[in-house]
């Protein structure tokens, strides 16, 4: 073989390994654009599934927001259905009153009043009977022990009969409106002598 096929030969052997180099080059660049096409794309996946639990999050706290104020809602519905009749009934707690005091302070031995105060009577029951089916409760504690919330001490007697912090006199009934106090009945204590 002559020095210029020698050369030829190693002219080509070299244009083919820049080629081969070239293609390898242009593979291993090919690649690297794929692995940083890939790291984008998992980084605008990790972004999109971030905003997702953002927004389920959101979501449910929307939802729970409006249970709450569903919730509330009908509280506050239940709470004006049952307690709508208080100011009404409280105009009608001296009514029952005035019909109380004019059958205890009547002349009972006069047989010309007997029907008279028996109306009262009949009066007076059926008038509570009636706001009884409204959620109106007398509160009539005589004998029970003091409760601070339905009652109101107006004067403490020492007595021996009864144990210290008994309702011994009711001066004025109590009323409630569906549990809640209306008027606390007003009473006289008692305590230990």
């Amino acid at each position: 073989m002559s020095d210029q096929d020698q050369n030829n030969e190693e002219l080509q052997n070299e244009q083919t390994a820049a080629e081969v180099n070239s293609q390898q080059a242009d593979v291993q660049s090919e690649e690297v654009d794929a692995i940083a096409h890939i790291a984008k794309l998992e980084a605008e996946l990790a972004a999109a599934n971030a905003t997702i639990e953002g927004q389920k999050d959101s979501v449910i706290r929307a939802a729970a927001d409006n249970d709450n104020i569903r919730r509330r809602a009908a509280i506050d519905v239940e709470k004006a259905r049952k307690f709508a009749l208080e100011k009404f009934a409280n105009e009608l707690l001296p009514v029952i009153d005035n019909l109380e005091r004019a059958v205890e302070f009547s002349d009972k031995e006069n047989e010309a009043l007997k029907p008279l105060i028996e109306g009262i009577e009949l009066t007076q029951k059926s008038f509570i009977d009636a706001v009884a089916k409204f959620g109106i409760e007398l509160v009539n504690p005589e004998g029970e022990k003091f409760n601070a919330e339905f009652h109101q001490a107006m004067s403490m007697q020492p007595s021996a009969d009864v144990e210290p912090n008994t309702v011994i006199a009711v001066m004025q009934k109590g009323f409630t409106l569906n549990g809640r106090l209306l008027r606390p009945a007003m009473v006289m204590v008692s305590k230990a002598p």
